[in-house]
């Protein structure tokens, strides 16, 4: 549920940009916007003035659920012990560039 602001203040957008070379998206800042159409061309002319990205991504910032750092132990931790998870124990082809 989204909390209500006061009349007088946009929410605030969190903007990820993916940049032409790229294959994610990047997190490159936040802005104030009345809503989601005007957050995305707000942020086209903030974060991509040199036409260096090719998509945008606006996410209001009272939806984004995040782990506390304080738990790390309890999400990160126990994938320690877990090595067969982890690509160590092979080379990857000269073809596969993006892993």
């Amino acid at each position: 549920m989204t909390t209500p602001l006061p009349k007088n203040e946009w929410p605030l957008w969190e903007v990820f940009v993916r940049s032409k070379a790229g294959l994610d998206h990047k997190h490159c800042g936040s802005l104030h916007a009345p809503d989601a159409k005007l957050a995305v061309q707000m942020a086209r002319e903030v974060y991509t003035r040199r036409q260096e990205g090719v998509s945008i991504w606006v996410v209001r910032a009272s939806d984004i659920h995040a782990s506390d750092p304080g738990q790390k132990s309890m999400y990160f931790d126990p994938m320690e012990d877990k090595v067969y998870r982890h690509p160590t124990f092979y080379e990857l082809p000269e073809s596969v560039n993006h892993m």
